[in-house]
């Protein structure tokens, strides 16, 4: 093996001259010229990447997606109080019975102004869904809008929620002309708050019954109302019916009034509940109404939760958000759930275990269905 051995490098220094006086000595605090530093390439890609970083920070928490968020909202026992103040209270002269076990209401929680942090980390979750906002909000209008739409849906509920009630336990139950539309046919022979005794011949037994009496007519007939002012004697006038506006269709006569059925009694029912909307939680208060003013007990210390929209005549609507409100109910201890019928193929794919699903198309069978469950019996599933 050959080596080659390199020759140690020569450096050679200046010789070192003796100065005289009259030379000047360097300046020991003149400092050499300092190199200019600049970021290397790794340097450049750090900060690029920080900056980067930023960025998508700011953008994933201030940035909103055009979407809403869907989740279990509160749950709320319509025979106890939420916030120290009973849900349903009777007063006047009318006899009122004690309540055992829950009737739970359930609700979904609308999560406006997602950022996208925000969506991704609801997605992940798996607890809550992400819908369009347009699904849910019309062009232009504000949350503000949305809220008063449905806090007059849920006030709407509550007196479908009665009158169904009390036609269900047997009490008169009266048409009134609710509103009367300005400049309408009806507007200088009515007023809001008459009674509809009849309509072109047919007797009126429920809101439902005046469009029925107008179907056979056409614009420019003319027909008879009798109705009834303030418990006064009755009264017959004739109207000409008009064309019926584009935004309510149909091709019959025009009235030009918004019935609504009331029940005829002597007392009052008023139901509180404070930051709820939508008319989804009409059969829970309808059967809480009903359970306070007759002696038999609904649910008997059960547990039991449920939705539904409800008309005056006890018909039982489906909602939305079904699979939200089940869950909601289970983490309440509701042992049992009141399904619309319409709901029920939906709630079947969602129900966690240990919920009983009892299927319900109007009241009548939902008071039926809950004296089976009491009784231990069959009860109508989903």
């Amino acid at each position: 093996m050959s080596l080659r051995l390199s020759r140690p490098k020569v450096v050679r220094c200046s010789p070192v001259t003796a100065r005289s006086k009259d030379q000047p000595q360097d300046d020991p605090q003149r400092a050499a010229p300092r190199r200019e530093r600049r970021l290397t390439r790794r340097g450049w890609t750090v900060l690029l990447s920080f900056v980067l970083l930023l960025a998508f920070g700011l953008l994933g928490a201030f940035v909103r997606v055009p979407y809403v968020g869907l989740g279990p909202g509160p749950t709320f026992d319509t025979l106890g109080e939420s916030e120290g103040v009973p849900v349903v209270t009777v007063q006047g002269p009318v006899r009122t019975y004690e309540t055992s076990g829950e009737l739970r209401m359930t609700t979904v929680s609308l999560s406006d102004e997602v950022t996208l942090f925000g969506a991704l980390g609801m997605w992940a979750s798996g607890r809550y869904a992400l819908d369009p906002r347009e699904q849910y909000f019309k062009p232009g209008q504000t949350q503000e809008e949305v809220e008063q739409e449905n806090t007059e849906q849920f006030q709407s509920s509550q007196g479908q929620a009665e009158t169904a009630a009390l036609r269900e336990l047997g009490k008169p139950v009266k048409v009134y002309a609710d509103q009367v539309v300005r400049d309408g046919p009806a507007a200088d022979a009515i007023e809001a708050g008459d009674e509809l005794v009849e309509v072109h011949g047919s007797q009126i037994d429920e809101a439902a019954d005046v469009v029925k009496a107008l179907e056979d007519t056409k614009p420019g007939d003319r027909v008879s109302l009798t109705v009834r002012t303030d418990g006064q004697q009755e009264r017959t006038i004739s109207v000409r019916l008009a064309e019926r506006p584009e935004d309510i269709g149909g091709d019959f006569g025009y009235l030009g009034l918004t019935p609504v059925d009331r029940a005829d009694v002597n007392f009052d029912i008023s139901i509180k509940l404070e930051d709820i909307g939508g008319p989804s939680a009409g059969l829970m208060f309808a059967l809480a109404i009903m359970d306070r003013l007759q002696p038999e007990d609904l649910v008997d210390g059960k547990h039991v939760a449920g939705t539904g929209e409800i008309n005056s005549a006890g018909k039982v609507g489906e909602i939305g958000g079904i699979s939200f409100k089940l869950v909601a109910a289970r983490e309440a201890g509701a042992e049992a759930f009141l399904v619309p019928a319409g709901n029920c193929a939906e709630a079947k794919g969602n129900a966690p275990d240990g919920l009983e699903l009892i299927k319900v198309g109007n009241l009548g069978e939902a008071v039926d269905a809950l004296a089976a469950l009491r009784a231990g019996d069959p009860i109508p599933k989903c």
